[in-house]
């Protein structure tokens, strides 16, 4: 038996995926006792969670923000099975293992963090589908304790439900990599779209307007706290970034030509060299 709790656009489509993937029975719940049913009633869950029923749970999917998150496997740490695991779904992990792995530990759960490396500019149950998660990445940050066998368990249900790549990592180097890969494009997105010329952009845009923009689409309460949780990181990625930005500015400000087309150069055979090594 599986519960999910939140069942916004990840929680939503974990639950749908889950329900109608594998033979697991899922119970999910949300603290919108509407979406909860709706949730049943489109068969994404089986029937609502209550905490009566999370004993019965071998895994516990929690797809909330940051802060509820940690309240909530706090408060519910008693109500757990013995040997559950309970799988976060949060985009940062050092806030989030160090203050829930040691919970895991004296009440006998085990915590992993996980990560879906899968999303739209909408946020919602509405929004939520099974296949949100195909052929998409699931970082997974186990502690140094956990047993092969729990995260084989975990592989064959992100597997099980569409990923196609399962990234282990510790917390500081999911954090420092998820700075620089997600972080840091919603925030440039953010601030490209906050453009004056922003407003008549109609006629005069194509697809690298739209590739710029469509992040900035977000939830800023999420956001917010993700970006708070991680400020090391963000901080050295905003600061690098606004560096480079610098010596684009500074070559076109001078006219210079040459300095102006080796920074470009540099980008492309950049570019083409990743994208070389991933494919």
């Amino acid at each position: 038996m599986i519960g999910v709790i939140g069942l916004g656009l990840v929680g939503g489509s974990m639950a749908k995926a889950l329900n109608q993937n594998t033979d697991h029975t899922v119970y999910g719940y949300d603290i919108n006792e509407t979406i909860s049913q709706k949730a049943k009633l489109v068969n994404a869950i089986e029937d609502v969670l209550t905490d009566d029923m999370l004993p019965e749970c071998d895994v516990v999917v929690v797809a909330l923000y940051p802060e509820a998150t940690i309240e909530y496997v706090t408060s519910h740490a008693d109500l757990f099975k013995k040997g559950a695991i309970v799988l976060d779904c949060c985009g940062v992990k050092e806030v989030i293992c160090s203050a829930l792995e040691p919970i895991a530990r004296e009440k006998g759960f085990v915590f992993m963090g996980g990560h879906p490396m899968a999303g739209i500019e909408h946020s919602g149950f509405e929004y939520s589908k099974k296949a949100l998660f195909d052929k998409a990445s699931m970082i997974l940050v186990p502690a140094k304790d956990t047993r092969i066998e729990d995260i084989e368990l975990i592989r064959n249900l992100c597997k099980a439900i569409g990923f196609t790549m399962i990234q282990m990592s510790t917390p500081r180097e999911h954090d420092r990599m998820i700075a620089f890969t997600s972080q840091l494009p919603h925030v440039i997105s953010g601030a490209y779209i906050r453009s004056e010329a922003a407003k008549g952009h109609q006629g005069y845009s194509a697809g690298s307007y739209w590739d710029m923009s469509r992040v900035a689409k977000l939830n800023e309460d999420m956001w917010t706290e993700l970006f708070m949780d991680n400020p090391e990181f963000l901080v050295k990625e905003l600061q690098a970034m606004t560096r480079r930005l610098t010596e684009y500015t500074e070559a076109i400000e001078r006219g210079d030509q040459e300095t102006l087309r080796q920074l470009l150069r540099d980008g492309r055979i950049k570019k083409e060299i990743i994208d070389k090594e991933f494919f």
